[in-house]
Formats: structure tokens, C-alpha cells, sequence
């Protein structure tokens, strides 16, 4: 005698209700996210900085943002992922800690461009300049445009004060006397030495 089918669900209702399908599909979808989310926002490895690494200061924020503006992060990662091919070109492999305080992070796929995520300290602030002002007069062979007008442009100082105060709220550890002295801190800079103070913050910590 054979069984009869349960009065439920069935593989049959289920597959010739296309509403139904997509309703499961992406309870199935939500349900696996945030199996593999949730656990994270408990691991003290992806939620506490590591040894060495501190907040951005206003100007090196400053940078970020004009990295950001830019689109470098089209064309650079900032994350040396643990294969031995990339930990002998770039050094030590990422780890999350480097990253509490970026938001959102710049890790990234493309690179046209090598990884910036050692690049700190590599090079000094001149060559950073020559660089930025025109890459091939470093490399020859570079497919980046010239970014000169950094040069030109001054920072705003109103800006990096709201700047910090927002990141504060999602966490970044900002005092009060960080972000009363921000405005004084960037007085007078141009955007080229944001981007270079920037380039030269990342990843010192695991030199």
C-alpha cells in the first residue's frame, strides 16, 4: 500500500508556486547569513584592535576620504590575503584587527595596482609627492593618471570635526580634545598632504 503524501508542503506545491519558491529561497538565504554573520560580532579577533593600530588622525582621515573620492580602491586592495605568493610580495597577511576602526573597509579585489595595505612607511613622503603627481616619472610603465591638482586643492577645516564626530558613533574611540583640535591639525594642508599622511598610516602595526 503506498503512503500518501503529507497535506503540507510538497516538492510539487512548492515548485509550481513561484511566490512560495522565493519566499523559502530567501529564508533559506537569511538564515545562512546570519549563521556566518552573527558569530563575528562575538569574536574578540574581529571587534578589538590590535596592538599598534589607532584611529586615524584629521588629516590622515582627511586622506581617506580623498582616497575614497578618488576611486583608488577601483584599482588598489588593502587586504594580503594568507597565500605565500602574496605574503613574500606584500609581508604579513591581514587581519581583521587592522580594520576595526575603517568604515566601510577598503579591502577590495582589482589590482591593477599592487596592494597599499603595507605601504606605510615603505617609501618616503617625497616620493609618495613625485608619485601622486605624475607616477611615471617613479614607474614607466604605470597605467595611473596623475592626481597634481591634490597639490592645489586646500582642506577644509570645518569638515574634519563632523567627520570624527560621526565616526565616534559607530565606534572609533574619538575624544572630545581630539575633535576640538581637528579643525587647527589641518589648517593650512593641502590635499596632497592628506593622501600622503594617509598612505603612510597603513599597516604599520604588522610591519
Amino acid at each position: 500500500m503506498s503512503a500518501k503524501p503529507p497535506s503540507g508542503f510538497s516538492h510539487q506545491k512548492i515548485e509550481t508556486n513561484n511566490f512560495l519558491m522565493i519566499v523559502l529561497i530567501l529564508l533559506v538565504i537569511a538564515i545562512g547569513g546570519l549563521v556566518e554573520i552573527v558569530p563575528l560580532f562575538f569574536q574578540r579577533s574581529t571587534t578589538q584592535a590590535i596592538a599598534g593600530v589607532e584611529p586615524l588622525s584629521p588629516l590622515q582621515l582627511a586622506g581617506r576620504d580623498i582616497y575614497l573620492r578618488e576611486g583608488c580602491y577601483n584599482c588598489h586592495s588593502q587586504m594580503i590575503r594568507p597565500l605565500r605568493a602574496e605574503t613574500l610580495r606584500y609581508g604579513h597577511y591581514s587581519v581583521a584587527g587592522e580594520f576595526v576602526y575603517d568604515h566601510p573597509f577598503q579591502w577590495g579585489s582589482k589590482r591593477t595596482g599592487p596592494d597599499l595595505q603595507r605601504v606605510g612607511g615603505k617609501y618616503s613622503d617625497e616620493w609618495h609627492r613625485i608619485h601622486l603627481n605624475n607616477p611615471r616619472d617613479l614607474v614607466p610603465e604605470s597605467n595611473m593618471p596623475a592626481y597634481a591638482w591634490l597639490e592645489k586643492n586646500r582642506l577644509d577645516p570645518a569638515e574634519s570635526a563632523p567627520r570624527m564626530t560621526a565616526l565616534r558613533t559607530v565606534g572609533v574611540p574619538y575624544t572630545d580634545a581630539q575633535i576640538a583640535g581637528a579643525a587647527a591639525e589641518v589648517k593650512g594642508k593641502t590635499e596632497m598632504d592628506a593622501m600622503v599622511a594617509y598612505l603612510q598610516s597603513l599597516g604599520l602595526a604588522l610591519k
